[in-house]
């Protein structure tokens, strides 16, 4: 049976949904990885040493009692860890034998996912894979499930940003703006995206990503992009949340397993309840079960004492700065959709209707909504993302005599290109045979960091004024004259653009021969 199937891997839950051609979407259950309400499957690995080939996974490592430890064979909150490094290739991604645990958090991510797809019922061959992906990691994140999926047997791959997925899943009208609030286990998300269409304008239908070199579908339609016009996020979620609140609750205790799984016991039932009790057995033998109590007033004080909701302000001030840039205010926005399980947390709802007065809230389903919208996307229309980080290109002014940073691309700005940046670079020496390339990526100024310190997360703040661009660590080779050219004398002109892959590549034509050199890609953009 055909159809598409759709994986959002989140720091704490994954949830797998599926859709048959013609029929509505559906949660898909995986026994005996997946629990029975909702229907996901707990983000947990547990390898034993003697058979890592034959791992635990979701509901087996909490039947099974071992989700509250602190063994190496035990994997869990490894998302958001992937994509914090450069992609690895495939054979890093493999288990490694024998004792070769932890996994890293790329090869523990591919275990999981690989499993889950030949877990699929055996009437099941889905013709399309569509998997989400994180903000603030994506083109690393994407070069990763790219490896990951090179050897499952699907016809169409294809990857969506999960705040684009979740407008596009939340069944809003065509013309929408939609601010996403993706409060997740391992990361918070903001991201303000409009869809096309209304006011006679055709609906937006989302064309899925060429993925893993496959261009999905052969649709013939005019593109048309729901976009997304700013984001900003963190790596802080509900795990983090917890550590907090074990270390109040009991200060000086080891932060392992089984006290973080009571502190998210605490959060969980406060969600619906004032008061929250759980029990907690200390380590060491002998020891007797201790009760943890908290109430919502409490963890809601907790929660502003970390500077949660100062850092929520900034992210939402941050977006809806680059709403302004294009003339939209809050009143304008359709809807707020908030999503992920920390999304549930009643101080997080009351600081949205707060800051959010006036915006209608739309909470259905905000577990499942990422992979559900994942889902609507259907081969069509491309859906556009946004740079987090921008790219300048160093160039000498001859009138100061000194060089500056030529912006290519900012923070913000859609990509994939539309049409080339061209700029024209001079010689300033006699006798010039080459001139050089030298980007950088422009610092984001008072931006926020995750830190450490003993054990707990802690948010610090990027102080303002430190280095406005910082050159790339790898810097593309010169691009070559055909004759010597002097100062002052125009020699090239160059054709920067940002394509599908989250690359930026270069055309160079030498205007004294009228030769165009092969495009090449100089690196990624953020």
């Amino acid at each position: 049976m055909g159809g598409t199937l759709a994986i959002d891997l989140g720091s704490s839950t994954t949830v797998v949904a599926y859709q048959a051609p013609g029929a509505a979407a559906q949660l898909l259950a995986l026994p005996p990885y997946s629990n029975s309400e909702p229907v996901v499957v707990p983000t947990l690995l547990w390898l034993s040493e003697p058979a890592p080939s034959r791992p635990l996974i979701g509901r087996q490592v909490l039947e099974a009692g071992l989700a509250d430890g602190d063994d190496p064979q035990l994997h869990r909150d490894f998302k958001r860890q992937i994509g914090a490094a450069p992609a690895v290739g495939s054979a890093a991604m493999e288990p490694a034998p024998g004792n070769g645990l932890p996994l890293s958090p790329e090869q523990a991510g591919a275990l999981l996912l690989r499993r889950l797809w030949a877990a699929l019922p055996a009437d099941l061959e889905p013709q399309r894979l569509v998997l989400t992906a994180p903000i603030d990691s994506y083109l690393r994140y994407r070069q990763w499930l790219q490896e990951v999926c090179s050897e499952l047997a699907v016809p169409e791959l294809a990857l969506v940003d999960e705040p684009t997925a979740a407008a596009i899943g939340a069944g809003l009208p065509a013309g929408s703006t939609v601010l996403v609030v993706d409060l997740g286990g391992g990361t918070i998300d903001l991201s303000l995206v409009a869809l096309e269409g209304g006011e006679g304008r055709p609906a937006p239908m989302a064309q899925l990503l060429r993925f893993a070199g496959r261009e999905l579908g052969a649709s013939r339609q005019v593109l048309r992009c729901a976009r997304v016009i700013g984001k900003a996020g963190l790596a802080l979620g509900g795990r983090d949340l917890d550590r907090w609140i074990a270390a109040e609750l009991c200060p000086g205790a080891p932060l392992n397993g089984a006290l973080l799984q009571a502190a998210e016991n605490l959060k969980c039932q406060l969600s619906s309840k004032e008061e929250a009790l759980a029990l907690w057995s200390p380590p060491g033998p002998g020891q007797p079960p201790q009760p943890l109590r908290l109430s919502r007033s409490a963890l809601n004080n907790l929660l502003r004492q970390r500077g949660l909701l100062a850092q929520l302000d900034g992210l939402l001030e941050e977006v809806l700065a680059a709403a302004r840039r294009e003339g939209l205010a809050l009143q304008q926005i359709t809807a707020v959709l908030p999503v992920g399980g920390s999304s549930r947390i009643p101080l997080i709802r009351q600081w949205l209707s707060e800051r959010c007065s006036g915006v209608p809230l739309r909470d259905e389903r905000p577990v499942e909504a990422v992979a559900l919208g994942a889902l609507a996307l259907t081969p069509g229309v491309q859906v556009r993302d946004v740079l987090r980080h921008g790219v300048s290109l160093r160039c000498w002014d001859q009138r100061s005599g000194r060089h500056h940073w030529q912006p290519l691309f900012v923070a913000g700005q859609a990509w994939p290109s539309e049409r080339p940046l061209e700029l024209v670079l001079a010689s300033n020496n006699p006798d010039q045979r080459a001139l050089e390339l030298v980007l950088g990526e422009p610092d984001n100024e008072q931006r926020s960091e995750v830190v450490f310190e003993g054990g707990l997360p802690v948010l610090r703040q990027r102080p303002a004024g430190q280095g406005r661009v910082r050159a790339w660590s790898h810097q593309p080779p010169p691009v070559a004259l055909d004759t010597p050219g002097q100062p002052g004398e125009d020699c090239l002109r160059l054709a920067f653009q940002v394509n599908g892959q989250g690359q930026l590549v270069l055309e160079a034509t030498d205007l004294r021969s009228g030769r165009t050199a092969q495009a090449r890609v100089l690196g990624a953009v953020r």
